[in-house]
């Protein structure tokens, strides 16, 4: 067991000095391209300015015979594109396929400047984190970078789920987590062949009326409820990053924002875009809406130091929910001074708020 003095020094003589602190960068909309499709590569410089994080998918959906031309396709792009305030992240080949060590061994030193995060899949305890934070310390070093790549892992497996704790904890790098659903359901043997969201079959029926007969409403469940909830509160204790994975029916554009809204609700703070019709909804869902910020401010201003309660409009606030308004009103903060469109609509609210507020 590694002494806690010696969980913030290199791994590595002459690697970059680990985090202390993941820095919170808006991502709300992780969205995937293939860069060895380059039709799809030669978007990335009109496409970065739209989203929070743009990711050079290599592994699923990229065949084991492009696998070579989407890792050189990536460099291409990433040594090309401007990518401004967006950050650019990769998805590697899973550890026990075998191409991940040459994604590592590729990327690292020809774009390790350029990339923010490597994202490893299939993740299934603190083992394979040590593995990738040992292996990014020496390339890191041998490449002479400043600042070290972080990881995030995808939950796609039930030993994922079942160590998601120790995952989280397992590196000063780690950046976050994402639910990967298709192949946690296969992993768990769910009987679901959907790439994230629900299923008509996993639901709840009313209770019988008077008399055993009328209608009995059923309602639809969440399938992922227990893994994001859990995946949330890993996240949380160990200071890193929830997100939503996938939401695979492209053209289910309501269901895709009811996913996304339950899991920013539950506290993710982003989910991945598959299709650039993705990206506005998850702009939308993932941004605090303007009157939830207005009102997280108004009640700030009324708690003062925070201590002890108010009144506001019959309803009691006390500490706890100044916490609740700091976490909304600082990310509206955040968002708005990368989103000029967000911050009018935010000062928009605002104005609002404070002119109906004497007549309340």
């Amino acid at each position: 067991m590694r002494s806690a003095k010696d969980f913030f020094r290199p791994l590595a003589v002459g690697a970059p000095t680990p985090v202390r602190d993941v820095p919170f960068r808006p991502s709300r909309m992780i969205h995937f391209f293939d860069p060895g499709n380059e039709k799809m590569a030669a978007k990335v410089p009109s496409l970065a300015p739209a989203v929070d994080v743009l990711l050079g998918n290599l592994e699923d959906a990229v065949p084991a015979d492009r696998k070579e031309a989407a890792r050189a396709g990536l460099v291409r792009t990433a040594r090309a594109a401007d990518f401004g305030d967006t950050q650019l992240w990769t998805r590697i080949n899973s550890l026990d396929s075998p191409w991940a060590l040459d994604d590592l061994l590729t990327l690292v030193p020809e774009i390790g400047d350029r990339l923010d995060v490597v994202m490893v899949p299939k993740v299934e305890g603190a083992h394979d984190i040590h593995y990738v934070d040992r292996l990014l310390a020496q390339l890191e070093a041998k490449a002479g970078l400043d600042r070290p790549i972080l990881v995030h892992a995808i939950l796609e497996t039930a030993a994922g789920v079942g160590n998601v704790e120790e995952i989280a904890a397992a590196s000063p790098r780690m950046q976050g987590l994402s639910l990967g659903p298709a192949d946690l359901a296969a992993s768990r043997r769910m009987k679901t062949t959907r790439v994230g969201g629900g299923h008509p079959g996993y639901l709840v029926r009313a209770d019988p009326g008077p008399g055993g007969d009328g209608p009995r409403p059923t309602y639809q469940q969440d399938l992922w409820h227990y893994t994001i909830a859990r995946m949330v509160d890993a996240c949380a204790a160990n200071g890193i990053l929830p997100y939503y994975g996938p939401f695979g029916d492209i053209k289910d554009v309501t269901g895709c924002e009811d996913q996304f809204r339950n899991a920013f609700l539950l506290g993710c703070v982003g989910a991945w875009s598959l299709h650039p019709v993705q990206i506005d909804i998850a702009k939308r869902v993932f941004s605090p809406a303007p009157e939830d910020v207005a009102w997280a401010r108004r009640v700030i201003a009324a708690m003062g130091d925070g201590t002890g309660a108010v009144m506001i409009d019959g309803k009691m606030q006390d500490d706890a929910t100044y916490k609740q308004c700091q976490v909304v009103a600082g990310l509206a903060d955040t968002l708005a001074a990368r989103d000029p469109e967000l911050a009018a609509a935010y000062a928009a609210a605002a104005d609002t708020a404070a002119t109906e507020e004497p007549a309340r």
